[in-house]
């Protein structure tokens, strides 16, 4: 079967984000499009999805617990977990490492923590857009050990991409899937100037910053079922 998705979503948590991107907004959002799995995937943080895989439940939406991890090198890293307490495990070991600097919100934007039914519960003191003190090799190694998939990010930007940063993907991570951006409209041509593009699972997803972001019913893989089990076995 065909699963609509949607798997690099950011909500209100992540200070680069609107305000409106809140867990009723977003899921209710990827419903009238009609999709069928999402992930949150907020900067080094899993605080709002709790929420949303809640509010998912009750549309039928499979939601997929995730961070987009920041590394040393400045790479962002998709990545996404099976349970939502193995997300969190692995949050308290990015927390960690990252740098003990408070978030400015006259700067950088807020930081906000909500319930499932859209109340703002608290505020992340702690700045979450910075990189941590973790390698790319060493998030790697974090997000399997919590039995998560890890996913470059956004390889076409000019900016937190493996390929903009390091100028290639090391082959000791073993990588399988890689995700390009929406803003690459014409993905064959794109991966034609890509030697290595055939040998990974290329996913398209919107990084959503804003609610008019998250993808249409567009990008897709076949799957036996909606269940994030069965979805996260694409990827490995």
């Amino acid at each position: 079967m065909k699963c609509y998705y949607d798997f690099h979503i950011h909500t209100a948590l992540s200070p680069c984000c609107d305000n409106d991107m809140t867990p009723n907004n977003i899921i209710n959002m990827a419903y009238l499009k009609g999709l069928n799995a999402i992930a949150i995937t907020d900067h080094n943080s899993t605080k709002n999805v709790r929420a949303a895989i809640k509010i998912g439940e009750e549309l039928g939406i499979t939601v997929i617990a995730g961070m987009e991890i920041e590394t040393k090198e400045e790479v962002h890293i998709l990545s996404l977990f099976p349970t939502v307490e193995l997300a969190e495990k692995a949050e308290k070991i990015i927390r960690g490492n990252l740098p003990q600097i408070m978030n400015k919100e006259n700067i950088f934007g807020e930081q906000i923590i909500i319930d499932e039914n859209d109340n703002v519960v608290g505020k992340e003191e702690q700045m979450l857009i910075t990189a941590t003190s973790l390698s790319i090799n060493d998030v790697f190694s974090l997000v399997r050990d919590c039995g998560g998939v890890a996913i470059p990010a956004h390889i076409d930007r000019h900016s937190y991409s493996v390929l903009s940063n390091l100028g290639f993907i090391p082959d000791e991570l073993n990588i399988s899937t890689v995700e390009i951006s929406k803003k690459t409209e014409d993905v064959e041509e794109y991966l034609k100037n890509l030697s290595f593009a055939q040998k990974y699972l290329v996913i398209r997803n919107s990084d959503a910053h804003y609610l008019g972001d998250i993808s249409e019913k567009i990008n897709y893989i076949e799957v036996d079922n909606n269940s994030i089990q069965e979805i996260l076995k694409k990827f490995i």
